[in-house]
């Protein structure tokens, strides 16, 4: 008995594996999902351009990841400031000129455009004009001027992009590198410009998760899920609208005569069929078209649809994990509800570990390119950005007024922690002896506030 058992077990299972297994294993070769599902097998740069074009969640995903990478610009420092308000913190003259010169050619704006040109294709890119009097097909040598021997900077997108030529020296520090880029500006959107030219790697930054053409699009991952977004939110549209309007179904009474119908709409009776059509073509024209039958009933044909709300929750969250953000993130407040504080921390330390990893090593390779052409002076440059995990100002104040609440629960005798630390705690430096107490208190007001005893006039 527990043999015929495990038989029919065994036989239901392998049945069902067939059927779904390809799902779980991903090798059911009797099952083609992805035709199955209406998945494409390969994703184009194309498809998935249009894909974050036409859909919003996609949209949201990329937007909303750029947006909190560069909630604010960064600065190029000569060395690390510990944010003091010290003279040798000051900023200096050169730090000053390249502040300048960058929001000149608005140069973090263009950097958080190419950014997002990147999460959509495998990669984009940044083309960089330079004042050296050469086609953008040669190499860079030096480059006169300083920083204004930069000209402009251009971000592309992947399908405006191409590798032209690739080092196939072997014995070649670039070896498997592109040695010539086809750039093509009107391949990408409604751009009218006429700009189709070779461009030399020294006048190219690749802006990708590592710097070269060989990775994928953030979309990638979910793009299944993007395509079970659109099913559900069409299939939705379509049902409600066939609901309000559908084609009625026309029953014929067994005792309808058509000729009497023909000749009643002053027709022959072989071209009963294409008036009825034509009348219940112009009822569906408009709400307020009548239809008039004789000996006919208009039926309605329903469409029942099932709640669509539980599947599409499923293909947001798949997607919403696809790039590590949250839901209510992606989608905003929904029904009053809002992101928790565990949400918006995990979404900023995403971010800061995106910065590091990604964002920050394509900017450092602008850098070392602008020392490479003499735009800047070679050394250790520093990249001042500020920190996304750090609390709010409301948040500094509560953090203050605990330490505060601390000291006061300890008595006169014992304080944990110092002023100069619960301003810390603010983002505020210590203040001087002369600063520290205000400028209506009376001198002995300021001694009794330091625990002082006042002058007298002896003294």
């Amino acid at each position: 008995m527990n043999n015929v058992v495990r038989f029919v077990g065994n036989r239901a299972y392998r049945s069902i594996y067939s059927m779904f297994g390809g799902i779980f294993a991903g090798t059911n070769a009797k099952h083609d999902h992805s035709k199955d599902f209406g998945y494409p097998d390969v994703l184009t740069f194309e498809q998935l351009h249009r894909m974050y074009m036409r859909n919003g969640i996609a949209a949201a995903g990329v937007n909303k990841t750029v947006g909190k990478t560069w909630q604010d610009n960064p600065f190029l420092l000569e060395k690390e400031r510990d944010g003091s308000q010290t003279g040798e913190d000051e900023e200096t003259t050169l730090e000053a000129e390249i502040r300048q010169r960058f929001d000149d050619l608005r140069l973090w704006a263009r950097f958080a455009e190419a950014d997002r040109r990147s999460m959509v294709g495998c990669y984009a890119g940044v083309i960089l004009r330079f004042a050296d009097g050469k086609p953008f097909n040669e190499p860079v040598d030096r480059v006169n001027g300083g920083l204004d021997g930069l000209i402009e900077v251009i971000p592309v997108w992947e399908g405006q992009l191409q590798v032209s030529e690739w080092d196939t020296d072997q014995t070649s520090e670039t070896y498997g590198e592109p040695t010539m880029f086809q750039f093509n500006e009107a391949a990408v959107g409604n751009s009218k410009q006429p700009r189709s030219i070779m461009i030399h790697p020294d006048r190219m930054i690749i802006w990708s998760h590592d710097g070269t053409v060989n990775c994928t699009s953030a979309l990638e991952p979910g793009y299944n899920s993007l395509v079970d977004l659109e099913k559900v939110r069409g299939a939705g549209g379509e049902g409600f609208w066939k609901n309000a309007k559908s084609a009625p179904v026309l029953e014929m009474d067994k005792e309808a005569d058509p000729k009497k119908m023909a000749t009643a709409m002053g027709i022959k009776v072989e071209d009963l069929a294409d008036k009825m059509n034509d009348q219940v073509a112009d009822y569906n024209a408009g709400f307020d078209q009548l239809l008039m039958l004789m000996g006919m009933t208009a039926k309605p044909l329903p469409v029942t649809l099932p709640s669509p709300e539980h599947f599409f929750a499923v293909a947001l969250q798949d997607f919403a994990a696809s790039i590590n953000m949250p839901v209510k993130i992606l989608v905003g407040m929904q029904t009053g509800e809002r992101a928790s504080k565990e949400d918006a921390d995990e979404w900023a330390q995403t971010n800061m570990s995106r910065r590091a990893n990604q964002t920050i090593p394509n900017i450092m390779s602008f850098v070392k390119r602008l020392e490479r052409v003499g735009i800047l002076p070679e050394m250790d440059w520093y990249l001042d950005w500020a920190d996304l995990t750090e609390a709010s100002m409301s948040e500094k104040i509560e953090r203050a007024n605990k330490m505060a609440d601390t000291n006061q629960k300890m008595g006169n005798t014992l304080y944990v922690f110092t002023d100069d630390e619960i301003r810390a705690a603010v983002g505020y430096e210590p203040l001087s002896e002369a600063d520290k107490y205000r400028d209506d208190l009376s001198e002995e007001e300021q001694g009794a506030a330091a625990g002082k005893t006042p002058p007298t006039q002896e003294d």
